[in-house]
């Protein structure tokens, strides 16, 4: 289970839609892409999005050794790394009663520079293979230059919670008789067929693209 205490605990809907449960956490965390990390410096608040892979009870990024953003928090100070899925956008009777179907997790944690070269070229190809999914072995290798440019950090996800809304609308009793249509707009996340670049475009699309 995922650590609960006042940080992980929502002021509103903490029964209805909280969720410490590490597998559940781990759907979201293996579905998206991409993640916000927030921090701070000098009491100015910042919040960066980045790619990230998850393995095992670790959350990865990546990014170039010179960059401003991982030198900040390479140190560990603390960051707040948020997600969230989008599924449903849900219309009720009122605009004060719409809302959205969503999946989001919340980690708090404090960065570890991982410095070891198999491991950052491991990393690299994890992440590249949740990105674009089978394209590892078909790309030009990665240089070992290439790698001792980038900047790999580790995070615990133990801090940590996810909240989900799922469902039909909740109207107002007094509204529910009106000839106001209500329901669910689906908003799925999905990949469309690949456009080639100029240096692509007489080059068969691989079969990993198709």
């Amino acid at each position: 289970m995922l650590q609960k205490n006042p940080k992980t605990t929502p002021s509103r809907y903490a029964n209805q839609r909280m969720s410490y449960d590490r597998e559940t956490a781990n759907a979201i965390l293996d579905e998206a892409l991409f993640c916000t990390i927030s921090y701070s410096v000098d009491n100015q608040p910042f919040a960066i999005p980045t790619a990230f892979v998850r393995k095992g009870k670790k959350l990865y990024i990546h990014g170039s050794v010179g960059s401003h953003f991982l030198r900040q928090i390479e140190s560990g100070s603390p960051v707040c790394i948020s997600i969230m899925l989008v599924d449903d956008l849900v219309v009720a009777k009122s605009a004060f009663n719409h809302s959205v179907n969503f999946r989001s997790f919340t980690l708090f944690s404090n960065a570890t520079r991982i410095d070891d070269y198999d491991a950052k070229y491991h990393f690299f190809k994890e992440l590249t293979e949740k990105i674009v999914p089978n394209s590892w072995n078909y790309l030009r290798p990665m240089k070992e230059s290439e790698v001792n440019k980038t900047m790999l950090l580790e995070f615990e996800i133990e801090e940590a919670s996810v909240k989900i809304r799922a469902g039909e609308p909740v109207d107002e009793k007094e509204d529910e008789a009106l000839p106001i249509w209500s329901g669910l707009i689906p908003i799925p996340s999905k990949r469309l067929a690949p456009i080639a670049d100029e240096l692509s475009k007489d080059i068969p699309l691989p079969e990993h693209l198709k």
